[in-house]
């Protein structure tokens, strides 16, 4: 524990760790880090309460809850606030609320208003602004449209207090406008925060979150945050300018707004730059003579396969080859390999294939290769534009999992861009008449 090891993910200290008190919740491995929360070192505090706090995630644990309790008051602030997340998290909402209502350290309130989820709604009428200003947002999560304005104008008068005890406003706000769909109120909010110094940086945490949600927001909200700078840069300012950075739209249209200001502009998406083999009906011939006739996946199916069909119809292993790779599974196999299909079997497998495609095309991981195969379809595809379009025409990013949402975004962004070099590949050709 003072070393740090026991906190370090995958290190053998902490799995031993884990699995002693795991087996055994009353053990004495159990017992001693419950101690340990009481140690003198605050370090050691502040190890054993992160240490407790990620068992009490698996099942609960009333000891770790009530080793939290006692520490609430702890001299050490990031005890206290370790403290609190595991009490206000783990705890039973009445104890939490009444130690809410006994405490007055402002960073253990909002800690455990905040840990309080909905049951905090009803503390609108609390002495400390960050505590009200949860509890307002809170209640905008189920109010009724015709309450937004005057719980907007709530949040707008505790949020620059409510700024020192809770450092990611602007996204705890976004996430609830972005839930309640109310985009074009995100802009709103975001030009009356900019327009104050005080609030600048809570203006500019809230234009990152809606460009994070939002397709339209890095172009609608790119000038704002140029304008409102004021004399430099601020890191927050910084950050949401590299987010919209991010927008192949903004920066077509709004990049040069941008010039000689100090921020770091987003990096480019790096593009894995392909290896395709060059076969003629030969070589490839003799290499799927090599591969099962069930086989599901193959590097550069489309080169080997377009080189057999260029010299002339495939055999009827060859056939069955290209129908396993298309229909056996979802994938990039799937994705490169349809267009090949509809040039063997003819327009007849077109529905079957579309039907096949057009589902995966917003999946972040396999989306960009079913457009691409879209594309190779050409005017074939057009009963695939309205998906296309569909993709297009969204308001909102696409859910994606990825390390950080400025990488998520950039994933969206990827999909889009693929989605309009599709719509363009299909509407520029005319099919042949077979």
């Amino acid at each position: 524990m003072a070393d740090g090891t026991a906190t370090t993910p995958a290190h053998p200290s902490r799995i031993a760790l884990f699995e002693a008190i795991r087996a055994d919740r009353g053990g004495p491995v159990a017992t001693r880090l419950l101690q340990l929360v009481h140690a003198d070192t605050p370090f050691v505090r502040r190890e054993a309460l992160d240490l407790l706090h990620s068992l009490a995630r698996e099942r609960p644990w009333p000891e770790a809850v009530d080793a939290a309790a006692a520490r609430l008051d702890d001299p050490d602030e990031e005890v206290r606030r370790r403290a609190a997340c595991l009490f206000g998290y783990h705890g039973q909402p009445g104890p939490v609320l009444a130690a809410l209502g006994e405490l007055a350290d402002p960073l253990v309130r909002t800690t455990l208003a905040r840990a309080l989820g909905p049951t905090a709604a009803h503390l609108t009428d609390d002495g400390l602004p960050s505590v009200r200003f949860l509890a307002h947002l809170q209640t905008l999560r189920t109010a009724r449209p015709a309450r937004w304005p005057s719980l907007d104008a709530a949040l707008l008068d505790d949020v620059r207090e409510a700024a020192h005890h809770l450092d990611d406003i602007g996204h705890m706000w976004g996430r609830t406008l972005y839930a309640l769909r109310r985009e074009y109120d995100t802009y709103t909010l975001v030009t009356r925060l900019l327009t104050e110094p005080a609030t600048q940086d809570i203006g500019a945490e809230l234009a990152r979150a809606a460009c994070h949600d939002w397709r339209a927001a890095p172009v609608r909200l790119l000038p704002l945050l140029v304008r409102h700078r004021g004399e430099g840069v601020t890191p927050a300012l910084g950050l949401a300018l590299t987010t919209a950075s991010i927008s192949q739209a903004a920066m077509r249209t709004l990049g040069s707004l941008l010039a000689g200001l100090p921020f770091t502009p987003s990096p480019r998406a790096r593009r894995i730059p392909s290896t395709t083999t060059a076969y003629d009906s030969a070589s490839a011939a003799a290499l799927l003579a090599t591969k099962p006739v069930g086989v599901t996946r193959l590097a550069h199916a489309s080169a080997i396969f377009e080189a057999l069909l260029d010299a002339g119809p495939l055999t009827f292993r060859q056939a069955a080859q290209l129908y396993n790779l298309t229909f056996s599974r979802p994938g990039r196999a799937q994705a490169q390999c349809a267009p090949l299909w509809l040039r063997h079997a003819g327009p007849s497998a077109l529905s079957r294939l579309l039907a096949l495609m057009t589902p995966h095309l917003a999946d972040y991981a396999v989306g960009e290769h079913y457009l691409a195969g879209l594309a190779r379809m050409g005017g074939h595809a057009r009963p695939a534009l309205p998906a296309v379009t569909a993709l297009i025409d969204r308001r909102t990013r696409i859910p994606v999992n990825d390390s950080t949402r400025d990488a998520e975004m950039r994933l969206d962004e990827a999909l889009l861009a693929a989605a309009l070099r599709t719509r363009r590949a299909i509407l520029t050709d005319v099919p042949r008449r077979s």
